[in-house]
C-alpha cells in the first residue's frame, strides 16, 4: 500500500543511487560508454527504497539507521548484478565465452570486478552516509504521514 515513507524512501535511495553513480564514474577507465547507468542504478534504488526500506519503517531510531544500511546494501548488490549482467551479455555477443555455465559465472566475476573498482572511500563514505540518511528520512516520514 503506498504511503509517506514509502515514496521518501523510494526518492531518497534513487537520490543515492545519482550521487553514488556520478561519484563512480570517474574510477572507471577512460573511454568507457556508461549508456543507461545512472538510470538504471536509480531505478534499483526506486525499487529497492519502496518494497525493502518503506515497509519495514516505524521502528525507532537505531532500526532507521539498520533501515538505511540495509537498503543502501541491497541496492548495492542489485546495482552491481545488473551491471554485471549488462557486461556479460555485452561480451556473450561478441563470443567471448565457450558455454553458457561461464558466462554465468562471470557476471559475479564482473559484480565483484566492479565492487573493487568502487571500494574506495569516498564512494563507500558516501553510501555509508547516504544510506543512514535515507533510513532516518523514512522514518520521519513514517512518524510524520501515518
Amino acid at each position: 500500500m503506498p504511503n509517506g515513507a514509502r515514496l521518501i524512501a523510494a526518492l531518497s535511495m534513487a537520490a543515492l543511487a545519482f550521487v553514488a553513480s556520478q561519484l563512480i564514474m570517474p574510477l572507471m577507465p577512460d573511454g568507457t560508454d556508461f549508456g543507461y547507468f545512472i538510470y538504471v542504478n536509480m531505478a534499483i534504488g526506486i525499487v529497492t527504497g519502496w518494497v525493502l526500506m518503506g515497509r519495514r519503517a516505524g521502528g525507532g531510531l537505531v532500526p532507521a539507521i539498520n533501515n538505511g544500511l540495509t537498503g543502501m546494501a541491497v541496492m548495492v548488490f542489485w546495482g552491481l548484478f545488473a551491471q554485471g549482467v549488462w557486461e556479460m551479455v555485452r561480451l556473450a555477443m561478441r563470443h567471448r565465452y565457450d558455454g553458457s555455465f561461464e558466462a554465468l559465472t562471470a557476471i559475479f566475476t564482473i559484480g565483484l570486478d566492479y565492487f573493487f573498482v568502487m571500494a574506495v572511500p569516498q564512494v563507500l563514505l558516501a553510501l555509508a552516509i547516504g544510506g543512514v540518511v535515507a533510513g532516518l528520512a523514512t522514518e520521519n516520514a513514517h512518524r510524520r504521514w501515518r
